[in-house]
């Protein structure tokens, strides 16, 4: 019994990893077919800028970063599935919203909808995988799951500029939404097992007291997010995170518009090729991000902040050439090198901010975690470098993306060197 008890956890877990990655496929797909959309959408009639343009991202962002701690909050105390659903259903309906926009308002707030679905789904999905796996296979499990990103995203940018090419802007933001109302109803069969029902090992792994009194909830909430604050590794880790998603958000953003004005490559060209460096770069960086993570992780507390910090620092000197270069064939060697550096992050540093916080609180981090980086994230960018753009060239703004990975990549270095001097600091007395 115990044997067919277990094989059952297993395949609830798996199928709650498919269902979760799925989700977080589609919701990069409707995040970025808007990248592939932008110079059709800027010779629509419109009346679009680049800065306008810029700021359709920064609207779904800031509303996206603004309820993420709402629905943190609710994650560590609610149903998590049915939280995820809701996210989801609401996310597909303001998507195919988009595409009956008469202007940049309409426009604006259709894409700024999005992002309140997308919040319920983005905070609360690690936690809910962090309970189904043991922390040894956390970043293997989080390279599986963030591997939907460069694949949603390269499926942004082909389904956006192919639906374009044939039959307009507007249908495809009616193809990118209709597949959340079947993701959404698969959310409601996930299981929804006991915060740290995988962390009985780790000290100090508390579940969250269960109550439906608001106000203790504000005070639970306010207490979890004064104790991350003093959680020194937890907070550079963010930090450096947001430096890296400003300069990931911005070149996945305007890449495809900068190959076209600044390459002089077709737009239906440029973002199936672009899309097509992202999802190979994604899906083989991440996955070897992950498993690399998880070995180095044996012999090392700070490996997955360490592998994330060299593995960015050596991208940055591959975007400036990428960007910089006049050869055709300098610029794919250099994308596609940077390209899989910096998904290499991607499933250690997701397992390092899950592992440094406690079971009870993680969604909570998480939504925390995601207000700070696109805040200062990938909601500045897009916009920053449309106002550049404006003023100088594309070509031009596009220069402070590598100063970005730079930074980012130190401070990671930093925040690893930190939790190692915690780690090794001698307990205080009693």
């Amino acid at each position: 019994m115990a044997d067919q008890s277990q094989k059952s956890w297993v395949q609830s877990a798996s199928f709650g990893l498919a269902v979760l990655s799925f989700i977080n496929l589609f919701s990069y797909l409707d995040r970025y077919i808007l990248a592939a959309l932008i110079e059709s959408l800027k010779h629509a009639g419109l009346g679009l800028t680049d800065a306008n343009l810029g700021y359709l991202m920064s609207g779904f962002l800031v509303v996206y970063t603004l309820t993420a701690p709402i629905f943190g909050a609710l994650g560590d105390r609610k149903s998590r599935p049915r939280l995820i659903a809701l996210g989801v259903a609401c996310w597909s309906f303001a998507t195919a919203l988009s595409g009956l926009a008469g202007g940049f308002l309409s426009l604006l707030a259709a894409r700024a909808c999005v992002g309140v679905g997308e919040a319920a789904y983005v905070t609360i999905a690690p936690s809910l995988l962090s309970d189904y796996f043991p922390a040894r296979l956390r970043a293997r499990v989080m390279a599986i799951f963030f591997c939907a990103i460069p694949v949603g995203s390269a499926l942004g940018y082909v389904v956006g500029g192919l639906v374009d090419k044939h039959y307009g802007w507007r249908y495809a933001f009616f193809v990118a939404g209709i597949p959340g109302v079947l993701l959404a109803t698969l959310c409601l069969l996930l299981r929804d097992p006991p915060r740290g029902a995988q962390d009985a090992q780790v000290a100090g792994a508390k579940a969250p007291v269960i109550t439906s009194a608001l106000s203790s909830i504000r005070k639970d909430t306010w207490a979890a997010y004064q104790r991350l604050a003093r959680n020194k590794p937890y907070v550079l880790t963010v930090l450096g995170y947001a430096a890296y998603t400003f300069a990931l958000g911005g070149l996945a953003y305007w890449m495809p518009a900068f190959l076209e004005r600044a390459r002089g490559i077709p737009r239906s060209e440029a973002t199936v090729s672009f899309g097509a460096i992202v999802v190979i770069t994604g899906f083989v960086g991440t996955f070897a991000g992950g498993w690399l993570g998880d070995y180095c992780a044996k012999y090392s507390r700070q490996a997955y902040l360490w592998l994330s910090a060299a593995s960015t620092l050596v991208a940055a000197p591959f975007v400036w050439i990428a960007l910089t270069t006049n050869s055709h064939s300098l610029y794919l060697a250099s994308m596609v090198t940077a390209q899989l550096c910096l998904f290499l992050s991607t499933g250690p540093i997701n397992a390092a901010i899950v592992n440094l916080v406690s079971a009870g609180e993680r969604a909570t981090a998480i939504a925390l975690e995601v207000f700070v980086i696109h805040l200062l994230g990938d909601a500045l960018s897009p916009p920053l470098i449309g106002t550049l753009s404006d003023r100088f060239s594309l070509a031009e703004a596009v220069k402070i993306v590598p100063v970005a990975v730079v930074i980012g990549g130190c401070i990671w270095a930093w925040a690893a060197r930190v939790q190692r001097v915690l780690n090794d600091a001698p307990l205080a007395p009693a």
